[in-house]
């Protein structure tokens, strides 16, 4: 029975994956007349033509990963040194600093929007590549995550590198940060698949299409700027191009999430 129930939550969860996969291979017609068949009839990749050569869609795919690899990369980088800071180094104020990360972690982004836009548009940084990467080039959920796993760090280790003359930074960088490499992947995967979904902050910080990204080109087209018609298979093919690279990021590197803070530190 538990079985059953498995394979029809199973089911239901895929099979859109499938009608998203099945429509975009089909034609127009077909697409809007069996809407719900995992049979294109006939097959065809027209609709992934028309996507690279009729849609701003190859400006979108570099825009975005430009803004991604930088902004994963920033995040791992100042993730794991603000929860280092935050988990081994004493000064005042620490706790009301992670007290306020925690805070930031409870406001909904839409609440920030006018105030991103004020902020940008003052400091001149509007409608630019820097715009799309500054603001959002630190994450609290990746600083909470790395101050947690630090924290499960044995200290004995830090002290006998301490004791070898090593600084703080040292420390940091060649003795806890290669302990910490489970704790790195899971940071890693999720900031990729933040930044590379990242929808709300490019509404904000640009309006320039040549500085559109996969998520708000995606939304361009499908609020209209195809012209009339439903363009099904135009739409779904887009959005599959866009779905690839981060499935198979999370595919490749799933086995590599944290399962065990203390387990992963004790195997460094």
């Amino acid at each position: 029975m538990r079985r059953v129930i498995l394979i029809v939550f199973s089911i239901a969860f895929v099979y859109p994956f499938v009608i998203q996969i099945a429509n975009s291979f089909k034609t127009g017609p077909d697409a809007t007349a069996h809407p719900l068949s995992p049979i294109p009839d006939p097959a065809t990749l027209s609709a992934f033509e028309r996507v690279f050569f009729g849609t701003g869609m190859p400006v979108w795919l570099a825009n975005s990963l430009l803004v991604t690899v930088v902004l994963t990369l920033g995040r791992v980088l100042l993730d794991s040194m603000a929860g280092y800071a935050l988990a081994r180094l004493r000064f005042r104020g620490r706790r009301g600093l992670f007290a306020a990360i925690i805070a930031v972690m409870a406001v909904p982004g839409v609440v920030l929007f006018i105030p991103k836009f004020l902020v940008l548009n003052q400091l001149g940084m509007y409608d630019s590549y820097l715009a799309l990467i500054l603001p959002i080039i630190a994450d609290a959920a990746g600083v909470f995550v790395m101050k947690q796993f630090f924290e499960s760090v044995p200290r004995s280790v830090e002290e006998a590198a301490r004791m070898d003359g090593a600084g703080t930074f040292r420390v940091f960088w060649s003795v806890v940060l290669p302990m910490s490499r489970p704790a790195l992947i899971t940071l890693t995967i999720l900031s990729f698949q933040s930044a590379w979904n990242e929808f709300p902050h490019t509404l904000v910080a640009v309006q320039n299409p040549s500085l559109f990204t996969l998520p708000r080109g995606l939304a361009d087209l499908v609020s209209g700027s195809l012209g009339v018609g439903t363009q099904f298979p135009l739409k779904l093919a887009a959005a599959l191009l866009a779905t690839i690279p981060v499935a198979v990021i999370f595919v490749v590197f799933q086995r590599h999430f944290v399962r065990d803070q203390n387990q992963g530190a004790e195997k460094g």
